[in-house]
């Protein structure tokens, strides 16, 4: 039963950065995409970033790209989220999530919080 788990949320102060982990349990990641999604307060979930198998091919939401950057280490089955240049409208609980033999699988979440 794979299972995923985030970590590196917390509270920082805006224009600073945080990094945070998927690691993921159970079943290797290395033959799925991986994706980010973030859910504010009031708000619907929505997709940050995601990446292939291999992190040949990545998206970005418009108003993301230059300050998030997703990469992927498959020795330790753990993706990550690099989020530079933190802004107050980021704060939400991030999310990663996987689809494999057609289920989807989410992480429990991490807060990330920016103060101004």
């Amino acid at each position: 039963q794979l299972q995923l788990v985030e970590s590196g949320g917390g509270l920082v102060q805006s224009g600073g950065s945080l990094r945070l982990s998927c690691a993921a349990s159970g079943s290797s990641l290395d033959r799925y995409a991986v994706a980010w999604f973030r859910q504010a307060p009031g708000k619907e979930r929505e997709g940050v970033s995601c990446a292939t198998t291999r992190s040949d091919v990545t998206n970005y939401a418009d108003s993301l790209k230059g300050r998030f950057t997703i990469s992927r280490d498959n020795a330790k089955n753990t993706v990550y989220l690099q989020m530079n240049d933190l802004k107050p409208e980021d704060t939400a609980v991030y999310f990663c999530k996987t689809i494999m033999l057609r289920r989807d699988y989410w992480g429990q979440g991490t807060q990330v919080t920016v103060s101004s």
